[in-house]
């Protein structure tokens, strides 16, 4: 029933603005625009949930996704970096390994020539225990290998030969431009036996004083000494360019052994540079997944409310048929 002055119209048309059409549904619609808008938002969550990402590709963030990019590359040039350098280490512990036995060696063979000194001593069995250690160095020498690289037995005569050997250290971009640095290392005053030309520290040739005879300490031999004068002199010698051979190569040692921390020290900072990149590109690119969910829960929400919303408006045309009834 209606009351003297009520509107006729029937409740489910009072307060639209727009005419009623059976063609087209304006609130539907609107309905739809929205619930299709909230389902996008939530497919854009959803995606940043799974994959972690809140950058994923270049249409979410073009400048984010070009830097995070870019530096992915370039932390894997460091990741190669830091095998060059692992390396590099090894090859210098090799040398350095080697340099410390060729050390102890050359002490005895130097104990055994103080003991020749002695008069009335079988010279020719002293040689004998000489030889064998004249023998263990050059094995020292010639075994002290690395991944192909020998830097104690060389031979500089060969066209591949570079007394300066140089460890990949560093990777940087500046302004587009990409700079490589390196650790230089030079090998000329680590080589105990050059081929040659005899020129390292235990193939090295001198002349006795008296008795004109070349020797290196790898080739020394004192079976022929007698206990005169000369051949007292020369033994002296003999022991002189042994020391010597020994405070040399202990220079040798410790510059490797300096090479060496700086390479390990440069590993450290690699390893911790790449981890402050990664932690960078995290920032540009990574979901927070606390925000994430939360965006989830109200999203959810709103597509519910939207569904129920669009069911709502398409019903309302349905109200058209009471305009018609007897």
């Amino acid at each position: 029933r209606f009351r003297p002055g009520m509107s006729q119209i029937p409740l489910s048309l009072q307060g639209q603005s727009h005419m009623a059409s059976i063609m087209t549904n304006v609130s539907a619609m609107t309905a739809l625009q929205s619930l299709t808008a909230t389902n996008k938002n939530l497919d854009q969550v959803q995606a940043r949930i799974s994959t972690g990402y809140r950058v994923g590709s270049a249409e979410d963030n073009a400048a984010y996704w070009s830097i995070a990019t870019t530096m992915r590359s370039d932390n894997g040039a460091l990741s190669t970096v830091t095998d060059a350098l692992g390396l590099g280490a090894a090859t210098i512990d090799v040398a350095y390994t080697g340099m410390n036995s060729a050390i102890e060696t050359a002490k005895e063979i130097k104990n055994k020539l103080v003991a020749a000194r002695q008069p009335g001593v079988d010279r020719g069995k002293i040689q004998s225990e000489i030889t064998e250690l004249q023998l263990q160095l050059a094995s020292i020498s010639n075994t002290s290998v690395f991944s192909g690289e020998n830097w104690m037995s060389v031979d500089s005569a060969d066209p591949d030969y570079n007394p300066v050997k140089t460890i990949v250290a560093s990777f940087s971009r500046m302004g587009g431009v990409i700079a490589i640095g390196t650790i230089a290392i030079d090998i000329a005053s680590v080589k105990l036996f050059d081929a040659a030309d005899n020129s390292g520290i235990l193939d090295s040739e001198d002349t006795t004083t008296n008795g004109g005879v070349i020797y290196s300490v790898a080739t020394l031999d004192i079976s022929g000494l007698t206990n005169n004068d000369n051949d007292l002199a020369d033994l002296e010698q003999m022991i002189s360019w042994v020391d010597t051979a020994i405070s040399n190569m202990t220079t040798s040692a410790a510059d490797l052994g300096a090479v060496k921390q700086r390479v390990n020290l440069q590993q450290d900072f690699v390893k911790a540079l790449m981890d402050a990149i990664t932690r960078g590109i995290g920032t540009l690119v990574d979901a927070d997944m606390n925000e994430e969910s939360t965006r989830l829960q109200a999203l959810q929400v709103q597509q519910q409310l939207g569904v129920q919303s669009l069911s709502i408006a398409n019903q309302a045309s349905q109200s058209i048929l009471s305009l018609f009834r007897q």
